[in-house]
């Protein structure tokens, strides 16, 4: 299988394998980094993880198991909106590069928005690893149109927006403010965490092009402009059919097709917590 470096969304100097391997909410120890190695010897060069997810520690395991070089991997994680203050991001990242053994991170991204801490602030302290080389990019999570323009004014740095984002959710507003900003979109939870896979019109388009509806979901994802995906999987099969993509292509009237499906408007990652005022359409 050709890796998946070889098919790249660019922007602001940032260049990211299109399809990552996510790793929230990942199994017992024994078999973490067994399923990181194996998505990396799949073809995956993008691998993406986060403080909070507790699996930096499986993802640099896995990275070292896989027996690709550091320098062919694209390392994704994020500083939780629990470190927003300056110093506590720093160590927060210092923390993920010796918890996954690493020198740098590719992208290093704001997981989510904290309100109780100036947006400058936090922002100040992610560029600041980038000059710092502890991340080759920078980026934000889950930023709303309003809280990405802001996000711009102070770091136009910034090269990444991880989004919720598949079939089942129309984010149209959120999408046009990414280009306008030449941002790239990777859509975290791109499958709706499965709920779209029986979808019958997904369904019926992956018959005809012999691929599953998984396969059919994100392929409708990297079809569109500057967008990537971090599906997780949590079994070999399902690592190696979400990166087998590149064979097929969807024509016109099945991106329609699909795209008609947005209006269900299913947003699946929505914690009380740190919701922000979300962008409809």
């Amino acid at each position: 299988m050709q890796p998946a470096k070889a098919f790249t969304i660019n922007a602001r100097g940032a260049a990211i394998p299109v399809v990552g391997y996510g790793t929230m909410e990942f199994p017992e120890p024994g078999k973490a980094a067994g399923l990181v190695a194996h998505s990396i010897q799949c073809g995956y060069r993008h691998i993406d993880t986060a403080r909070k997810y507790g699996s930096e520690q499986w993802v640099g395991e896995g990275i070292r198991a896989s027996g690709i070089a550091r320098g062919e991997l694209f390392v994704t994680t994020k500083v939780t909106e629990d470190n927003a203050k300056a110093d506590d991001f720093a160590r927060s990242v210092d923390t993920s590069l010796k918890t996954m053994g690493l020198d740098y991170v590719d992208m290093l991204l704001v997981h989510w928005p904290q309100p109780r801490v100036p947006l400058a602030e936090t922002l100040g302290a992610l560029a600041k690893a980038k000059r710092q080389g502890l991340a080759r990019n920078i980026g934000v999570s889950n930023f709303t149109v309003a809280l990405l323009d802001e996000a711009m004014k102070i770091c136009p740095e910034i090269s990444n927006n991880q989004i919720e984002y598949h079939a089942y959710i129309r984010q149209d507003k959120l999408l046009a403010a990414c280009r306008r900003h030449g941002l790239l979109v990777t859509c975290h939870v791109p499958l709706a965490r499965g709920v779209l896979l029986q979808d019958p019109v997904v369904v019926e388009i992956a018959r005809g092009h012999k691929k599953s509806a998984a396969q059919v979901a994100l392929r409708w994802l990297i079809q569109q402009e500057n967008v990537g995906v971090v599906p997780r999987a949590l079994q070999n099969w399902e690592i190696e059919e979400n990166i087998d993509i590149f064979d097929f292509a969807l024509s016109a009237d099945e991106m329609a097709r699909i795209d008609g499906l947005r209006d269900r408007n299913l947003r699946v990652v929505d914690p009380e917590v740190r919701r922000p005022v979300w962008d409809v359409g």
